[in-house]
């Protein structure tokens, strides 16, 4: 693992040039699509650090996101907005996520896991856009820290119990009982606040409407996939417990989910409602992985994956319009086929990959997501029907809103996109829709 976690600390000390920065982070993407593992045994074992299959996607997918997002920053570069000590805050937000997902040990899984937090709130308080970002970065602070907290109680009362927090010797072992039930409560907490779980999700739309382009961005593409990567890890221990409980969690997941459809088809924020249909994706990545069934945890792993580049294109395409009409709002937006001609493609196919359409990871992984709930209870096909109906309806009112109508009276001009947003669009749709193809390399 050192040979990634080297590089990216060197790349702290070339903070002064951008373009460096940029390539370098390009080149470590490649170096870890290269490396990549097959079967389900741990690689690059060190220092409490390797890789098996799942992290090994996670910590390609946040090479790749992170890339793209100094790719797409450029204005705080052209600005001179403190851009060297951005790209530090980017890089140390990276290192923290790299050390999260290939960590072998709870603690220290647990340790990088709060301080990937401290990046990204310097990244909403620092480069925001309004002054409500101190109230969102207090919010996701106290959000998180406070759910947090049970986690790390947990994890010493386990070391104290087993003498050991080595994930990959971890057996199922508690078994129905007061006690270990609010054991259980307390581990899992932090995970469905950082996923986050309908009713824990108030931190995430604020965050992210505060939020610069880079903050929404790995937040919709990485930091969201901590949770579900958590849970991942953490339900290994109490799955006795975990399948007593996981109508609770089927429940309100799907449930939330459908009450989070119908509060997306009422914004009128672009950035807004991009959030809240996170929440809703996320609610049935909690539903899989609750199911604790083989087809449940692989569709779990695709829709982290495919929400991530799909959320992440998404947060980019708004940051665009945003950029050239300095609003957010779909009222004032809206006509962008008019003023941006060229830009209606990219909004159309991350769009409809957004609706879980062909052939974007998104379908594959709910097929699977449904198939596991279903497969749970045949009762659940009502809340994912409507579900899947209301995930296609909010897209397409954020698409037809944003794209069709008469045009606000000063936008009386056509403005295309630079060369770079093509290409960091296109690298976010690219791999969405052509992983598909050989589903094998992440159907686990």
């Amino acid at each position: 693992m050192l040979k990634f976690i080297l590089p990216l600390i060197m790349l702290i000390k070339l903070n002064k040039d951008w373009g460096s920065i940029q390539l370098g982070l390009m080149f470590m993407s490649c170096m870890v699509g290269i490396s990549c593992c097959y079967d389900f045994g741990v690689h690059d074992l060190g220092f409490m650090l390797g890789m098996d299959y799942i992290s090994y996607i996670m910590i390609y997918l946040s090479f790749w996101i992170m890339s793209l997002v100094v790719l797409s920053s450029q204005k705080v570069k052209n600005l001179m907005n403190f851009h060297s000590s951005f790209l530090v805050v980017n890089l140390l937000l990276l290192f923290s996520l790299v050390i999260t997902f290939s960590s072998m040990d709870y603690l220290l899984f647990y340790i990088s896991f709060e301080m990937s937090l401290i990046p990204t709130l310097i990244l909403i308080l620092g480069w925001g856009y309004q002054p409500e970002r101190i109230q969102a970065g207090v919010y996701m602070l106290f959000y998180t820290l406070a759910f947090s907290l049970p986690l790390l109680g947990s994890l010493l009362l386990l070391f104290y119990g087993n003498g050991s927090l080595t994930i990959a010797l971890m057996e199922p072992e508690f078994y129905l009982t007061q006690e270990s039930m609010i054991w259980y409560f307390c581990s899992v907490w932090a995970f469905l606040v950082k996923l986050p779980m309908y009713m824990f999700h108030l931190w995430l739309p604020k965050a992210h409407v505060e939020a610069p382009v880079a903050g929404s961005m790995i937040l919709a593409g990485v930091l969201l996939k901590l949770g579900g990567y958590g849970l991942i890890r953490i339900l290994v221990v109490f799955q006795p417990i975990s399948s007593s409980y996981c109508w609770l969690w089927m429940s309100l997941g799907l449930i939330g989910g459908v009450y989070i459809s119908f509060v997306c088809l009422r914004q009128v924020d672009m950035k807004s409602l991009i959030a809240y249909s996170s929440v809703a994706h996320m609610s049935l990545v909690l539903c899989g992985l609750m199911s604790l069934s083989m087809w449940g945890l692989s569709g779990g792993v695709i829709v982290m994956v495919g929400h991530g580049l799909c959320s992440s294109g998404l947060f980019c395409l708004a940051n665009i319009v945003y950029e050239r009409i300095s609003s957010r709002s779909l009222v004032v937006g809206k006509g962008l086929l008019s003023f941006m001609p060229s830009m209606g493609l990219w909004w159309f196919l991350l769009s409809v990959s957004n609706m879980a359409s062909p052939p974007s990871l998104n379908l594959l992984g709910e097929i699977s997501l449904i198939i596991s709930i279903v497969s749970w209870s045949k009762i659940s096909i009502l809340g994912l029907s409507f579900l899947s109906f209301f995930s296609a309806a909010y897209t397409l009112y954020m698409y037809s809103l944003s794209q069709h109508g008469l045009f606000y009276n000063c936008l009386f001009s056509c403005c295309s996109g630079k060369v770079r947003e093509y290409l960091v669009l296109f690298l976010h749709w690219f791999p969405l829709n052509v992983l598909i193809l050989n589903s094998s390399i992440i159907m686990i």
